[in-house]
């Protein structure tokens, strides 16, 4: 808990600071250290960190990487930094050049925000060209949190890493595997369903047919899981909140929720979960809409849902927080406003 409060701690001092950090130095200053310090080690301490570590190149000589974490005199990371302006990708060749001339498993190559975790799983002493683990910090999920725990001093293991590496490593690449197959399927993962439900023969038409019905299968399926969940943490929320009620509001006594909400509601936070946690995510219904709020707070309305009338509409909001609202056909139509309704979201972060 303790060291996810820091991170948290330090993406909103990176929120606040990165438009006013132009150098490479400023961002290693403002951002990397206070990071390897969360991991335990003393940046004050040589023996601990050391920076402009010598990791000479053959006959060429005085190439140094931005620091070396020891433990028990080995270095056990190296880490190059970038300005935070920088993107990663065009910097690993050099990080890798200095991999194989160290003693140690591990490289990090960061700007500050970006982090990437490199070992050698595919040949012993050789960096891998892809990191096994990645992430950003000011939009860090559970799951990483977890993995940079494993690099704090008092629970660094080599080998614990190391054979967990490869998990996390085969694992990210299945997922984009599994996203861009669904964002737009191969012919391979079309047949390997088309094969178990047609009998007929399948030709280039039939594919291109099964394409579209395979892809809007399982974005239906996935739907349909997180909207089962979301309803059983619903149903259990509402018996608390109907639990903890000393009196009700009389204005909202009149009130009668439909089920058409309740669908629409649990739309809605299948889409903003991506950026919120649920239970930030509360509705409120009255007379003349269904309002969504961010922390029950009346001062951040998400959306509204207005359902109930002859037609159907959504209700967002802008900048000056104007709700404007749309008409839709559906509760399904609401997936069509996904980017305006994180944007709303990213908001009531800036504020």
């Amino acid at each position: 808990m303790e060291l996810t409060n820091q991170l948290k701690s330090l993406a909103d001092k990176i929120n606040q600071l990165k438009d006013k950090i132009e150098t490479e130095e400023s961002t290693k200053h403002a951002f990397v250290l206070p990071f390897i310090n969360m991991l335990g080690y003393d940046a004050f301490n040589p023996l601990e960190v050391v920076p402009e570590f010598t990791a000479d190149l053959g006959l060429k000589k005085g190439e140094k990487v931005d620091y070396a974490i020891f433990q028990n005199g080995d270095p056990i990371l190296i880490v190059e930094c970038k300005s935070w302006k920088e993107n990663l990708t065009v910097h690993s060749s050099q990080l890798f050049r200095y991999f194989h001339v160290t003693k140690t498993r591990f490289a990090l190559l960061t700007n500050g925000i970006q982090y990437q975790f490199f070992t050698d799983l595919d040949e012993k002493n050789k960096m891998d060209q892809k990191p096994f683990l990645e992430f950003d910090i000011v939009n860090l999920k559970e799951n990483s949190i977890i993995e940079i725990a494993k690099f704090h001093k008092s629970s660094f293991n080599v080998d614990h890493i190391v054979n967990n590496a490869s998990a996390l490593k085969y694992t990210k690449e299945i997922k984009k595997q599994i996203n861009d197959e669904l964002g737009n399927p191969s012919n391979e993962f079309v047949k390997l369903f088309a094969n178990k439900v047609y009998t007929g023969r399948l030709t280039e038409k039939v594919l291109e047919e099964f394409k579209e019905l395979v892809q809007k299968a399982f974005n239906q399926f996935i739907s349909e899981k997180i909207n089962d969940r979301l309803n059983a943490a619903l149903n259990k929320e509402t018996i608390k909140q109907k639990a903890e009620q000393i009196e009700p509001i009389e204005e909202e006594s009149r009130v009668v929720t439909s089920e058409e909400e309740m669908e629409g509601f649990r739309i809605i936070i299948a889409i903003l979960r991506r950026k919120l946690p649920v239970n930030r995510i509360i509705c409120r219904d009255t007379q003349s809409y269904f309002g969504i709020l961010l922390d029950d707070n009346n001062r951040k309305p998400l959306c509204r849902l207005h359902l109930n009338g002859g037609k159907k509409h959504i209700g967002l909001f802008n900048d000056n927080k104007t709700e404007v609202k749309h008409a839709i056909q559906s509760v399904d139509d609401i997936y069509q406003f996904e980017k305006e309704l994180l944007e709303t979201v990213g908001l009531y972060e800036m504020e």
